[in-house]
């Protein structure tokens, strides 16, 4: 589903990613890990296009999408959230779902004056597919509040919530566990599980909790000053000397439940 070929993505002096090449199969939930200032979200932002690489290629597909814009990224199936939740705190959880699909006919106040039958149709075929992910999600009971509101939580289950809404073909994560409590947290696993395997979801996460990314990912790949340093299941990433050097001796390899 992506392909990375020897990319780069300089700052200055200062090379976030540098040399990466890197495979994410269709169909996969790969986890990506590896310490502080690895390059993880740097190269997370490069492949969705919020940064145009120094150099080398990103495929998504078999397509060449190297440096197109985030939205056209979106428009192809290609969908992220961030570390920190971005939602339209005024809004209600509902209609940040409902505001996710792209071109929709009420943004025009041509087709709001004279086309409003059509106008209301599209928008109850929003709010229905806005329903079923809401139900899906199990969020039922906060449906009608504020997303300002919710926990930290809540917030991760509304941005994976927002990837349901239209036709995506790859989900990258960026440490949706980050801040959540252990229930939530099983909870946007299970729906990442469930998204993946009856869906065909493509995922891939960074992520630091080891066991989280134990419980889904298949392959984790680790990187380390730019670089792509291991591949491999959970339990062979978390052994490998390289990976522990890389983390500075934190005990991975003597604590399956460590932060990666």
């Amino acid at each position: 589903m992506i392909r990375v070929e020897d990319l780069h993505m300089h700052f200055g002096g200062i090379r976030a990613v540098d040399g990466t090449s890197l495979e994410i199969k269709k169909g996969s939930i790969t986890g990506l890990i590896g310490p502080n200032g690895a390059g993880k979200t740097t190269l997370f932002n490069v492949i969705a296009g919020h940064y145009k690489p120094t150099s080398g290629k990103v495929f998504l597909d078999g397509e060449d999408v190297t440096g197109l814009p985030p939205h056209t990224m979106f428009d192809k199936g290609m969908l992220r959230t961030f570390q920190i939740a971005h939602e339209f705190g005024t809004l209600s959880v509902r209609d940040n779902l409902m505001m996710v699909p792209a071109a929709q006919s009420g943004e025009t106040l041509w087709n709001a004056w004279f086309h409003g039958k059509k106008v209301k149709a599209e928008e109850e075929a929003i709010r229905k597919k806005a329903n079923e992910v809401i139900e899906f999600l199990e969020i039922s009971h906060v449906a009608d509040e504020l997303a300002g509101n919710l926990s930290g939580g809540q917030k991760k289950l509304l941005e994976l919530g927002r990837t349901m809404m239209v036709d995506a073909k790859v989900v990258f994560l960026d440490e949706v566990g980050a801040g959540v409590n252990r229930t939530l947290l099983r909870t946007i696993g299970d729906a990442i599980l469930r998204l993946n395997t009856e869906r065909g979801y493509t995922f891939c996460m960074i992520e630091h909790d080891m066991d989280f990314i134990g419980r889904l990912c298949d392959p984790v790949i680790c990187m380390a000053e730019g670089k792509v340093l291991a591949e491999g299941t959970a339990d062979e990433v978390r052994s490998n000397e390289q990976v522990i050097e890389a983390y500075l001796g934190t005990g991975l390899k003597n604590k399956p439940g460590a932060s990666a």
